[in-house]
This record gives structure tokens, sequence and C-alpha cells, in this order.
């Protein structure tokens, strides 16, 4: 017989309802009647939440159709501010002048610093972005020569020019197509066709793990590179995933057309340097471990008692002649296709680019073999001792304090995501999605989707100034638990379906089946 609550999650999927619904008070400011509202978790992943991940995922396929084809130059140009912004900055010019003077006179800062942090904070609440004075750390300069192995690109200066070409056919019809490319890291050996290495011994575990770790800075590189070659603000809308062999490679959506020899030559001259310390000898291992001394504040050679390098004195001792940690760059296999709006190649494209996000990197392909499951886990040996970040615990292993560092750090048991067996070395961020895309934030297209949500049902919506929100405890006498909550998110999402599907007759719409994301299929 089936399981009544497992019964009740299926039918949660089914209707598109969040399995994990977060139980919220909402206090209506006006009248003081209290109320309990469901919410879905938001999760982005499948094997947390279907229901959210798949609303999520179609979001991102909005965001991604809407930009891939503009006509127009997307207006991003934001609202003035208001008075009371306004007065916010000004105490906060005022209180940033407070500061500087008192420590030009050598006076203590403490409750200036307070002061400021407090009005950084009420300048977001205010309703602005970012940071009247953001603090930027102290940059290393070197050398920006380019490297010798690296074909020259030359510069151009980058219009604010977004949109691209049109094309006119001999019939007078124009055009104004778009690419989808696709990019992947280089060999590291020969695979077959599963994915696996021919040979694992000659297969290069180790530059797999360090391209992986660096794709994202490399990723960025080369839309720098593009740019600048072009003469033109180029968008995209980017998705990394992991090839079979298990490398990232990413795929774009580009606005406009690109020549397949100009994108050739800008991988060519496309790398990413990483100046960190070398790590050719492992100085502690097994047992032996560097050890914390509270009263140094840093990790000692437990032999000597020796203090090991800070992060910055290991930096110092970088020479003009020394080379980097490691140097990325792009394999010189790429994938272009153009693509017209509306054709049935753009929906395939955009379903291929979101095919992956609701999973994790190493879910993307199952380990169906003894060989793929033992590949994975050479990938994932070779990644556990790579350093992924300055504040990454491998750096005992090499004789180095990591920059910041605090007791309980140890080698191999680093917690960054690079390191995840769900990862795979690679730690960005899913999405790439440039700011010029659609005009719009993933707030803004979740705003759209709710205003026609609303239209359709022809129900007005409420002012969010009207209602204070707060979390139901668990003790709380209005609590529910888990599965109660499940059963109320069923019928809520029924019932918002029946009422959706009325609507769509009662206009003349063709009845159709309405998905998980709360579009009509």
């Amino acid at each position: 017989m089936p399981l009544a609550r497992q019964v009740v999650k299926d039918l949660a999927v089914e209707h598109g309802a969040c399995i994990r619904p977060i139980q919220l008070r909402r206090t209506n400011l006006d009248t003081g009647e209290q109320d309990t509202v469901l919410v879905p978790c938001g999760h982005t992943l499948a094997s947390v939440c279907p229901s959210c991940a798949e609303r999520a995922r179609t979001l991102r396929a909005a965001q991604c159709r809407e930009g891939w084809h503009l006509e127009d130059e997307p207006d991003i140009e934001p609202d003035p501010a208001t008075e009371d912004q306004k007065w916010w900055i000004e105490k906060r010019a005022e209180a940033q002048q407070l500061r500087d003077q008192a420590a030009s006179a050598g006076q203590d800062t403490t409750d200036l610093d307070e002061l400021l942090t407090e009005l950084d904070e009420e300048i977001t609440k205010a309703g602005m972005r970012g940071k009247a004075a953001p603090g930027r750390p102290a940059r290393r300069h070197r050398s920006t020569r380019r490297r010798q192995d690296a074909p020259d690109l030359p510069r151009r200066k980058v219009s604010p020019r977004t949109i691209g070409k049109t094309y006119t056919a001999p019939d007078g019809k124009t055009f104004r197509p778009s690419l989808f490319v696709t990019l992947t890291c280089p060999s590291y050996g020969r695979v077959g066709e599963d994915g696996t290495p021919a040979d694992p011994a000659a297969y290069d575990y180790d530059q797999a793990a360090r391209d992986a770790l660096a794709f994202a800075a490399l990723f960025d590189r080369f839309i720098q590179n593009l740019r600048r070659y072009l003469g033109y603000d180029v968008q995209y809308f980017a998705a990394v995933e992991p090839q079979r062999r298990l490398a990232p490679h990413v795929h774009l959506a580009i606005r406009g057309t690109i020549a397949r020899a100009e994108l050739r030559r800008v991988l060519a001259a496309t790398y990413h340097q990483v100046w960190w310390p070398g790590v050719t000898e492992v100085r502690y291992d097994g047992d032996e471990l560097p050890v914390w001394d509270e009263v140094v504040g840093g990790y000692l050679d437990p032999a000597t008692g020796e203090v090991l390098p800070t992060w910055d004195q290991a930096l110092d001792a970088i020479g003009p002649e020394d080379e980097p940690w490691h140097v990325a760059r792009f394999g010189v296999r790429f994938d272009a296709q153009g693509v017209l709006a509306g054709s049935k190649d753009a929906s395939q494209c955009i379903g291929y680019l979101t095919k992956y996000l609701t999973k994790q990197v190493a879910h993307c392909h199952q380990a169906g073999t003894d060989a793929q499951r033992a590949h994975a886990g050479r990938l994932a040996e070779a990644l556990r001792f790579q350093p992924c970040s300055p504040t990454c615990a491998n750096w005992l292993r090499y004789g180095i304090q990591p920059k910041n560092a605090r007791p309980g750090l140890a080698p191999g048991r680093c917690k960054g995501k690079a390191h995840d067996a769900d990862h795979l070395g690679y730690a960005g961020r899913r999405v790439l999605v440039s700011r010029k895309w659609s005009g719009k934030t993933l707030a803004d297209h979740r705003a759209d989707r709710k205003d026609w949500l609303l239209r359709t049902l022809g129900v007005s919506a409420t002012d969010p100034a009207r209602y204070a929100w707060e979390p139901v405890a668990p003790g709380d006498p209005d609590h529910m638990d888990h599965a109660r909550r499940l059963l109320h998110a069923v019928a809520d999402r029924a019932r918002w379906q029946a009422a959706l599907r009325e609507a769509r007759c009662r206009a003349g719409e063709p009845p159709a089946d309405v998905s998980a994301s709360g579009r009509a299929a």
C-alpha cells in the first residue's frame, strides 16, 4: 500500500506546490488582524524542492528569452533619489568628515566607525544599492605585460552599444540574429565516450582541478577581452555545467553575432594568471601538522616552534622572475551557432541553457559505471589538497598560514564549496548574466510574472506597507507541523489552479494545464 505522507508529497509536486513551505504570521497594520500565510521555500535544487526549483528554472528561461534578441537598447537608468535618501547621504558625508578629522588628529575613531556602519545600513534600508564609500583592500601591483606564449589582442574603446547588427536579405527582409556559444576546458588526456580517461595514470588531474577552481575568473577575462576587441558592450546569458569528463564548460547566449574567426582569436589570447605561492613541496602531512598558538595568534612548526610565514609574507616572497601558481586557458575547440528570434532553435537553446540549473554540478551526469565513479573519486582527491582561496586551510600543508588564519584549520578539511564533491571544484555562480541583458533584475522578472497572474485572475495587488511579517516559531500556539503545512499547500495550490482555469475560460482562452512555474503550458 502507498504511504499516505509520500502520496501527499507526490501530489504537492504534481500540483507545483512547495514541499517545504514556510509559515509566516501576517499582521494588518490598519486593523490589527492576524493570520498565517505559507510561502514557498524558494530553493533552486530539485533534490530539495522540485516545485520551487522548477519555478526558478522557468524564471531564468524567461530572463534569457527577453534579453537575447532585443531590438532597442535596454533602459537601466535608476530612479532619481528621494529626499529621504538624500538626507541619509548628507548625514553619511558629515560622519565621514568627522571620522577623517579625528583620524588625522590621532584620536580614537571606534565610535565614529560604528556610526558609519549604522548609517550604511540605513542607506541600504532607504532603497539605495552599494555603499557611499566602499572599502577597497590594498592591491598588489604586478606587471601587466602579456605573456609571450599568448598572441597580442588589439584593444578598442568600448562603446555603450549592446544591440547586435541587422542583416538584410535579397528580398528586403531584415534579420537581427544572435549567437549560441559553447566554451570548454583544454584536454587533460584522452577520454572515452563515457568521459573516463583511457589512461588514468596519464590524465592530468591536478591541472583539471586548478582549471575548475579558476574557471569563473577565466570566463570574466574572456568577456573583458571580447568587449575590448569588438569595441562594444557585449551582453550575455551564460550557464556553467560539467562535461561528461567532469570538466566545467559554459554555454553562452550572446546578443548579436560575432565571426568565428574573431572568437577564435579572442580565445587564443585569453588567459588568467593566479599569483599565489608555490605548492611544489609538501612540508606537513599526516599527524605532523602545524599547531595554533594563542599568544602568537598564528600557526607554528610542530617540531621547531617556528612561526609559519603569513599569507602576505608568502606573497612578498614571489619574485619578478617567478612563474604564477597557475595559468588557466580555454580549450581550442568551441562551438558557435547563429540563432534567430522566435525560431525553434532559440527555444531549444534556451532549454539547453537551463536544463541542469536545478541540479548540483556533480549530479548533472550520474556515474553509472565503476570507471566513472573511480574517475570522480580521483578528481575529488586531487581537489582535496588544492588551495581554493587565500583563506583555504590547505596552505598549512605547504608551510604557509592562510589569510585571516584562525584556530581549528587542518589541510584536507577546508570547508570551501570548491572541495565539495557536489561542485567538482567549481565554486562560482551557475548562471552568469550581464547587467544590460534584459534591462531588468531577476526580481523584476518575478514581479512581471506576479502581475500576469493577478491580471489573469482579476485580483488587485495588496499594498505591502499595510502588513508586518514575522516567522511562526515552533512553540507558538498557531504553529503547524510540516505534515499540516504540506496539506495546506496542496489545498491552496489546487484551489489556485482551479481559479486560474476558470479565469482563462472567462477570458475566452483555450484551457491548458498549469505547470509548477505558474504558467499555462
